[in-house]
């Protein structure tokens, strides 16, 4: 077929399924697609973004996912941004009924990212956002060199799952990147952004505006007075912070006492776009299968030929195969969804009169969890023992050298897949101490919820703690059992039981 007239029934198709989604009551933002070749589209999933900075890390995962499409085990059919617009890149060389299906799937990824309660906070401007920080890394680059600058990114970047994105602090998060460079008054003195006080003092008077307004004294009901002193001995005299603190990177940003405002700058970077990405990691079963249970139907409204027909349950049929070594998002939060409105299309007589359920109301109930739930609340309440006999779901661990099924009781496996989705499957590390000994060094503590932490990856990421912080880092876990401290002093990582 001429390109161009491959080009006008993609667009075509574009036109009808839209009008489809918008008449299941689809709500999204306006849509941008454009067909990239595979080494542009696998670039693009490998960063994540179009617009972001580089990094050796993307262009491992490029090769990686590059490989894997070049030798047939696996396939990025589009790319999806969460933006507004929303921006999708198809994968040239999918036929029209593969495209067609991804439009459709596209559609029910937008809807979910606009009207997802966990998506709510992230910036719709990201893809301006991250060009922008690229940018100023590379001016970092250029005044301080590549060198210096990408062992910098190293070190936060092997720290960077460590935030906290329920921390909705007034002028923090949701507000881009921090100037580091940018002063504001503080009590009568000036303090910059990063935390320190030009009067030798280290306390961060974060959500402070620097703008009078009538409220300026509401601000301080949950913090401390200063008294004129904004010192260490004053602001040390409490735990410090004063409880633990998950937001490792918000507080080092702001505590650690040797960072330059470059440096200062590019954590608040990093932690930005994870905070961007974050929501996505905890929906991704919901997210998927949303954009699943949405091609389905949506294709089903479409004249297809019997040809296309059998293409399209060819390609949907790929992407929803089970495996029986991991969980296949797609099928999972598919199976989840359709199993939620038949249940509230047919309630039973005990639902009707215990719930108040009256039937027919399937479809409004998966809007109203596709708009207020997140993975670990999809499964928790609407994994039913019928779903995990019917998918074959069971627990299983490695005992040995072999691989053996450790359970098959529904209610434990519901709440096995729950604890694996806890932090989005990350270690759980909080700062107990940024004074530890008082001696200006780091204590955080693993919050162990029955699984340890991997020993050679521990000793490896400490002396990227180290880097940041610039003194002496300490981590508490649990290793079989028993509790062990973990230290790194800028030359060697020890270990003692306490």
């Amino acid at each position: 077929m001429h390109p161009q007239e491959e080009t006008r029934l993609l667009e075509k198709a574009i036109e009808e399924i839209t009008a489809i989604a918008k008449g299941f009551n689809l709500d999204f933002y306006d849509m941008y697609f454009e067909i990239c070749p595979a080494d542009v589209i696998y670039s693009f999933g490998a960063y994540g973004m179009p617009t972001r900075f580089s990094h050796w890390t993307f262009g491992k995962a490029y090769h990686k996912m590059k490989t894997q499409y070049d030798y047939n085990l696996s396939r990025i059919y589009e790319m999806v941004i969460n933006s507004d617009p929303c921006y999708a890149f198809l994968l040239e060389g999918n036929s029209l009924v593969q495209n067609k299906m991804v439009i459709a799937h596209v559609l029910g990824h937008c809807d979910f990212f606009k009207n997802n309660y966990y998506f709510k906070r992230t910036s719709r401007k990201m893809v301006e956002s991250m060009a922008a920080a690229a940018e100023r890394i590379r001016g970092y680059e250029f005044k301080y060199g590549r060198d210096k600058v990408e062992k910098f990114l190293d070190s936060v970047i092997s720290l960077q799952e460590n935030i906290d994105p329920q921390k909705h602090i007034i002028g923090d998060a949701g507000n881009g990147p921090i100037n580091a460079t940018r002063e504001h008054s503080c009590q009568g003195h000036t303090c910059s952004e990063g935390g320190k006080c030009c009067q030798g003092g280290c306390h961060n008077h974060a959500g402070h505006s620097g703008q009078s307004t009538p409220y300026d004294d509401l601000w301080d009901l949950d913090k401390h007075e200063c008294s004129g002193k904004c010192g260490k001995e004053e602001n040390h005299s409490k735990n410090f912070p004063e409880k633990p603190e998950k937001d490792l990177l918000l507080f080092m940003m702001h505590h650690a006492r040797d960072l330059e405002n470059w440096q200062r700058d590019i954590i608040s970077v990093i932690r930005e776009e994870m905070l961007y990405f974050w929501p996505q990691m905890q929906t991704k079963i919901m997210n998927e299968g949303w954009a699943t249970y949405w091609h389905m139907r949506i294709m089903r409204e479409m004249d297809l030929t019997e040809d296309e027909a059998l293409e399209f349950a060819k390609t949907h049929s790929g992407v929803i195969q089970a495996s029986k070594y991991r969980i296949n998002s797609y099928y999972l939060g598919l199976k989840i969804f359709e199993d939620i409105e038949k249940r509230w299309d047919n309630p039973t007589e005990e639902e009707k009169q215990k719930f108040g359920r009256r039937s027919g109301e399937g479809k409004r109930k998966i809007f109203d969890v596709r708009e207020t739930e997140n993975d670990i609340s999809f499964i928790r309440n609407y994994l039913t023992k019928e779903l995990v006999e019917e998918l074959d779901l069971y627990l299983f661990k490695k005992v040995g050298y072999d691989w053996k099924v450790t359970d098959k009781d529904w209610e434990k496996v519901r709440d096995g897949l729950v604890a694996s989705l806890y932090n989005c499957g990350l270690p759980y590390i909080v700062v107990e101490s940024g004074d530890f000994g008082k001696r200006d060094e780091l204590y955080l503590k693993h919050m162990h919820e029955g699984t340890d932490l991997d020993i050679y990856y521990l000793e490896r990421t400490l002396p990227h703690v180290y880097a940041v912080w610039g003194r002496t880092t300490h981590l508490e876990t649990i290793v079989d059992g028993r509790r062990v401290l973990f230290s790194y002093n800028g030359e060697k990582v020890s270990k003692k039981f306490i």
